[in-house]
């Protein structure tokens, strides 16, 4: 039984690419483009990585990554990882990388770690690429990746967030090699199995969500032994059981052993997971967070909390090429698509697809579990959003092919143009480019007062740069002549390893932080700017949307006393 895509049109189109290119050939230049692309965020991640802050997270994540390295090279000893902070309920595969990397990296630790997530953010931009390739050929995987790079919820988040960023990659990842082995059904192959068991325990060594991928593959089989069963009676469908469960067993082992691997405390008590699964669930933190210009409770959000959030959050062509997919699919089925061989078996393939895309919007809405700073926990479901939207945009570009040369010539045009409009608003973003808005809520203006914007306070990495620009023109490009102190509203983090020899952190220090010489106060929280009186010297802004101010403090020239 052949699985076809259930989406009524074929992969590549129903017509040849302009330029009387085979498909072969067409396929090839798509893949080419797609590889082009992932270069091109390579160089470009290499070339930015140290234009971004440490995030809030990042210092207790790395903490964690030595600690895990100190259980191993302490001979099982020190455990010390498993009770540190909330930590170790969290897999510790990409801070246990980074703590072995990082001795011998060129670059500094938080500079090393932004650097590994850009790249791991690549991998999940290529996992796109592939996914939809997979589904419907070449054209639609590139659509996917480059709607994922030009998603700056996801492209702004690939340089610090090291927990969500990775985890969504491995999501994808493992959604692929979920869907090839059902496109392989009844007989899977072993590589395709291995691939899907190694994918599988490396996310879940990032976060024990990643247990929803298997149920996503166990609900796309029991359907396929389910349509066995009603085209040819229970026989057969023992048969495909009989047939199917031993080669896919080795997967759940090859998971086991990599997430012990990373997540050793996973595998202390048998439950563990399921007990780390109860809890992040349900997270027990009570924080306010802004939504819809309220501030509401993050251990009871409402229950449009993530959907409004996706809805402003993810660039219009994502939203609305997912919509399309709905639609085409909803038209299939009313087709009656379903209704033949193929095309009911042909449909088992996209389960897992939609499954990621909608099944954790829908159970948050049912659940509320705890949640905070927008999408940033749901981030997993922007690259299958991507894929489905990739996919439909490629069916739609086929369906104006069809309808003549220049019809498909100015499709192909207006998604150049939409892309370069996306790619001109996150360059001028930079590096804040995961504080953006869509136009749906007026973009940043707009979100200003009624979302969350640099929760990260990622921006004042950049504010202590131009700090230190400023003082040092001051003094001829010199060090100043005497110390000065800086005293910051947000995150002291993303400060604190950059600070010159002259500039001192009074936060915490015991010294009186109301007399600081310099005052930098981030945006997110609004007392903050207020904190402190002084001139405004400095601001960071995002499409003209302040995200850190810097005041400075110090009493004019003629106050200060002379020796």
């Amino acid at each position: 039984m052949s699985l076809m895509p259930p989406l009524g049109l074929n992969p590549l189109g129903a017509v040849p690419p302009a330029g009387a290119l085979s498909q072969r050939r067409a396929g090839a230049l798509w893949d080419d483009m797609a590889r082009a692309l992932l270069l091109c965020l390579i160089i470009l991640a290499a070339l930015t990585f140290r234009n971004y802050g440490i995030s809030t997270d990042e210092e207790v994540q790395h903490i964690y990554g030595k600690k895990l390295l100190s259980f191993y090279l302490s001979g099982f000893t020190d455990r010390s990882a498993f009770h540190f902070k909330d930590l170790y309920l969290y897999g510790g595969l990409f801070d246990l990388v980074t703590a072995l990397v990082v001795p011998i990296s060129p670059f500094e630790e938080y500079e090393t770690r932004h650097l590994l997530c850009a790249l791991v953010g690549v991998l999940g931009i290529a996992g796109c690429w592939r996914y939809a390739r997979l589904l419907a050929g070449p054209r639609a995987g590139f659509l996917a990746a480059a709607l994922l790079a030009l998603s700056g919820v996801y492209y702004g988040a690939m340089f610090n967030n090291t927990k969500d960023v990775p985890f969504a990659a491995g999501m994808v990842w493992t959604l692929y090699f979920a869907t090839r082995i059902i496109g392989q059904m009844p007989s899977p192959r072993r590589s395709a199995v291995l691939k899907f068991g190694l994918a599988l325990g490396l996310t879940l060594s990032i976060r024990v969500g990643g247990v929803l991928a298997g149920f996503y593959l166990a609900v796309a089989l029991a359907l396929y032994v389910v349509l066995v069963a009603w085209q040819g009676g229970l026989r057969p469908a023992f048969g495909v059981v009989r047939r199917s469960v031993p080669p896919l067993l080795p997967a759940i082992p090859l998971a086991y052993a990599v997430m012990a691997l990373f997540w050793p405390w996973a595998v202390q008590k048998p439950l563990n997971p399921l007990e780390a699964l109860r809890v992040v669930s349900h997270f027990p933190i009570d924080i306010q967070t802004l939504y819809m210009g309220q501030m509401v409770s993050s251990a009871a959000p409402p229950a449009l909390y993530l959907p409004v959030y996706l809805g402003v959050k993810l660039p219009e062509a994502v939203l609305l090429g997912t919509l399309a997919a709905v639609a085409l699919a909803a038209l299939w089925v009313v087709r009656g698509g379903w209704r033949s061989v193929d095309g009911a078996f042909g449909a088992v393939r996209w389960v897992p697809l939609a499954l990621a895309a909608f099944l954790p919007v829908i159970l948050f809405m049912l659940m509320r579990p705890s949640v905070y700073n927008g999408i940033r926990h749901f981030l997993f479901v922007a690259p299958p959003m991507a894929v489905l939207a990739g996919i439909a945009f490629d069916r739609l570009w086929s369906g104006a092919e069809a309808l003549g040369r220049r019809t498909g010539q100015a499709y192909g045009a207006a998604g150049i143009a939409v892309a370069v409009l996306y790619a001109w608003q996150l360059g001028a973003m930079h590096p804040n480019q995961y504080v953006y808005y869509n136009q749906f809520t007026g973009g940043l203006k707009g979100a200003e007062g009624r979302f969350e914007l640099d929760y990260w306070g990622n921006s004042q990495h950049e504010a202590l740069a131009e700090l230190v620009a400023l003082v040092e023109r001051e003094n001829g490009g010199k060090a100043p002549p005497r110390q000065y102190t800086l005293s910051v509203c947000g995150n002291t983090l993303a400060v604190r390893f950059e600070l010159p020899p002259w500039l001192k952190l009074v936060n915490g220090t015991g010294l009186d932080w109301r007399k600081a010489d310099f005052f930098m106060a981030f945006t997110q929280v609004k007392q903050c700017p207020s904190l402190l009186g002084g001139q405004p010297i400095i601001e960071i802004a995002a499409d003209d949307v302040p995200l850190t101010i810097v005041k400075d403090r110090r009493p004019p020239l003629a106050e200060i006393p002379t020796e």
